[in-house]
């Protein structure tokens, strides 16, 4: 966990311990709310068939992007999960999101 701790530049285990808890979270917030998100979309898995999921692994990607920085901002860890965004978004190469 040290390893962890001095990676993500956290102090505490408290605080490690909030971050795993909205990691959790939002893992399955995302997962829940594509569900009614993509019958408001009007997509079914009637109409794409072996598509279906595929699709909805693409719609929860952004659904788990602003949940992450909500609920952090809710636990107190907006800073962590701000920086954390910013570089996942990055590496994934979608930096132009943040350029000024």
């Amino acid at each position: 966990m040290n390893k962890l701790k001095q990676r993500w530049g956290i102090e505490t285990n408290f605080q490690l311990t909030l971050i795993f808890i909205v990691f959790a979270i939002t893992g399955s917030a995302s997962a829940w709310l594509s569900e009614p998100f993509c019958f408001w979309l009007g997509i079914t898995s009637e109409e794409l068939g072996h598509w279906f999921t595929p699709v909805r692994l693409v719609l929860i990607f952004p659904i788990y992007q602003v949940l992450l920085v909500l609920i952090g901002f809710l636990f107190g860890q907006f800073k962590f999960f701000w920086t954390f965004e910013k570089k996942m978004l990055k590496r994934m190469g979608l930096e132009f999101i943040f350029k000024k």
